[in-house]
């Protein structure tokens, strides 16, 4: 059962010490593989995707979405090797149903699509030379799987030089216990926590 994971755990109070607000000048929203393979766990949190997604355009911030997938011409090549082996095989085929991002997701056609192939949307995408371009700062990380993609991309843009903000309510992965984990890990060392309605009052606050 995929539970919903704003409904019942918080990160801890001890490690949410840090409290700041996004810079809509110098920010963007990274969406992170809310694929059609990854439904199980996205579609309890579309919804709040969504908002964030409708939250940062209002905002004029940029929304980047990733799309993660293998090629099937070249099994166990490149960064498909470690997670074929680490997944037994079951990895997410570019040119399939699953691999597309979901209907009813937010995107519209001027937005970026990152295309990955392993658990961090930096590696091998040009993603921080995008950003670095558009003078982009800091980032917003929502999508799936919290303490998978989004947490290493999370933690790749702390070591990038890139201020993190991370959402509680619009990610989500397969366990609940994994999911606090995470939120615990990044609160501690790399990342400001915020749900919409905290982004919703920090964009709606005077300069």
């Amino acid at each position: 059962m995929i539970i919903k994971m704003s409904s019942s755990l918080k990160p801890s109070s001890s490690y949410t010490i840090r409290k700041r607000n996004p810079d809509p000048k110098t920010c963007a929203l990274l969406v992170i593989d809310m694929q059609n393979y990854f439904s199980s766990m996205a579609t309890p949190i579309l919804a709040e995707v969504n908002a964030k997604i409708a939250l940062c355009r209002g905002a004029s911030m940029p929304v980047i979405f990733t799309r993660h997938r293998h090629d099937p011409r070249c099994p166990g090549s490149g960064d498909n090797g470690m997670l074929e082996e680490w997944w037994s095989g079951e990895v997410v085929m570019d040119g399939t149903w699953e691999s597309e991002l979901m209907e009813g997701l937010g995107r519209v056609g001027r937005d970026v699509v990152v295309e990955k192939s392993t658990y961090s949307a930096f590696r091998k995408t040009g993603l921080e030379e995008r950003l670095v371009a558009m003078g982009v700062k800091e980032v917003i990380v929502s999508g799936v799987m919290t303490n998978l993609c989004c947490e290493t991309t999370a933690r790749e843009a702390f070591v990038r030089g890139f201020r993190v903000f991370f959402s509680t309510d619009a990610t989500a992965t397969s366990d609940a216990h994994l999911h606090q984990a995470t939120l615990n890990n990044l609160a501690y060392g790399f990342a400001y926590l915020l749900d919409c309605q905290s982004l919703k009052q920090a964009l709606s606050a005077p300069n």
